[in-house]
């Protein structure tokens, strides 16, 4: 929502289960109506489930007339039952190896769809992850596009990169755009703006998400025609190396606060910390006067877990890009000079200072971040397995708070969450970054008006 908001669009409303988020959806992006309409801002805050909503009645639920206009709609399914860490859960949980086509969320296009087909937006994006294009062998995107064409609109779909458009985050997001057919138009998606050589896990993760997609002719392959086997499907767009260098974990999080280590306890997002620093970057200066989300001299947001004494030990040692298997080696060596300092028969207990996760099985599950580098993918688990996220300050010793996940995120300081950590943890992680949807928001913008240009008359309202 934000990045279409910052693109000139102005939003409606948010259909939003999480209560959390449904209250966050309305403190920014309708927080005037706190004091000038609190009946109307206590409805817009409410949290909806989509499968339960009438698209005609809503409208007149939120305050709107039945004929307003709506230009787009924006949104996507739950991205859980998509994902191939998702699906192992849950083939795990029911031991059935298909129990993730039993979980009902991955038909909640359908919903969608309904709004689409009631509203009839002029355009409307649809965002999730890449495993969309390949869920148990069958490509839902596909289908999508071909429902959206037998209800007149022309669809497109790819996979886009946030770190290729100014985020501090190497995020493929799958993103699909449709247009209404009256507009006359092929949906396009913006063109990269960043440069980074996006590392061979993501590479291999694209692959088996295009895998439906891709011809097995070589030789059609080989002679320059397309190597799809859809005409929807667009070659996800890649930066030239003479473009701009991404933007890197140091340049979005140099210029907040040292994060001491805290108690254990529930953490409050609104307690204001001194930023302490000038914002030395053109990325921290964004965040700190994004428009309307504007920040003085405080941040808020700025907590993060209290771990174990073990752990602190570790991330002290763990250098910049180290794993899981070489804080695995460091607890060990850790571990023997305490045996060798105080005694065999003195000993603690090695679960004090060996974590129990084989690092055979578990290589990504900690990952102490590079500040050279975008940071990898932020999961809407962060608040209750952060190590995948580990601060590169080895004086820390911690892993990220909510404000430098936001920030990773590219969410601007004064954008507030609804609720302790863990929630707010949850809709920084489930969120598309607001400039990557800046970018799209930007794009579609631009279609619309060109569309709207060549078709309408004086008299069309439209």
């Amino acid at each position: 929502t934000l990045g279409f908001q910052t693109a000139g669009f102005h939003p409606l409303a948010g259909v939003e289960l999480d209560p959390f988020a449904a209250r966050s959806h309305a403190k920014n992006f309708h927080g005037s109506l706190a004091s000038e309409d609190p009946e109307r801002f206590a409805v817009l805050s409410n949290a909806r489930d989509i499968t339960k909503l009438d698209p005609a009645d809503l409208l007149p639920q939120l305050g709107y007339g039945r004929d307003t206009n709506v230009d787009v709609i924006i949104g996507g399914p739950p991205c859980p039952a998509f994902t191939r860490v998702g699906r192992a859960k849950l083939r795990e949980v029911h031991q059935h190896p298909n129990a993730y086509k039993q979980d009902p969320r991955w038909k909640l296009y359908l919903p969608y769809l309904r709004f689409v087909e009631d509203l009839k937006p002029a355009a409307l994006v649809m965002e999730n992850v890449p495993d969309l294009m390949n869920f148990g062998g069958q490509n839902l995107a596909e289908e999508i596009a071909a429902e959206l064409d037998v209800m007149g609109y022309e669809a497109r779909y790819t996979l886009l990169n946030a770190a290729f458009f100014g985020v501090p985050q190497m995020r493929d997001r799958f993103i699909l755009v449709a247009l209404d057919k009256r507009l006359g138009l092929i949906p396009e998606f913006p063109k990269p703006t960043h440069y980074v050589e996006l590392p061979s896990g993501y590479l291999s993760s694209r692959s088996v998400a295009t895998r439906l997609l891709r011809s097995d002719d070589s030789q059609l392959a080989l002679s320059g025609v397309r190597p799809w086997n859809d005409e929807r499907f667009v070659e996800p767009p890649l930066p030239s190396r003479h473009q701009r260098d991404a933007v890197t974990i140091g340049e979005a999080l140099g210029d907040l606060p040292d994060c001491p280590p805290k108690p254990r306890g529930p953490r409050r997002m609104d307690i204001l910390v001194p930023y302490g620093r000038q914002a030395r970057t053109e990325y921290e200066r964004l965040m700190r006067t994004w428009n309307g989300f504007e920040t003085e001299d405080t941040v808020t947001a700025h907590e993060t877990r209290s771990l174990t004494e073990r752990d602190y030990r570790i991330f002290a040692k763990m250098k910049p890009g180290d794993d899981y298997p070489a804080a695995y080696r460091i607890a060990h060596s850790l571990y023997e000079q305490e045996v060798t300092r105080v005694g065999a028969a003195a000993a603690p207990p090695m679960r004090d200072y060996v974590p129990p996760y084989d690092p055979t099985k578990f290589p990504n599950k900690w990952r102490k971040m590079d500040p050279s580098m975008p940071a990898r993918t932020l999961m809407a688990h962060l608040g209750k397995d952060s190590y995948t996220h580990i601060h590169y300050s080895s004086t820390q010793s911690r892993v990220l708070t909510v404000r430098e996940a936001a920030r990773l995120q590219s969410f601007p300081d004064g954008f507030q969450f609804e609720g302790t950590m863990n929630p707010a943890f949850r809709q920084v992680g489930n969120a598309v970054p607001p400039l990557l949807a800046l970018a799209v928001a930007r794009s579609v913008k631009r279609q619309i008006e060109e569309g709207l240009g060549v078709q309408q008359s004086p008299g069309d309202k439209r």
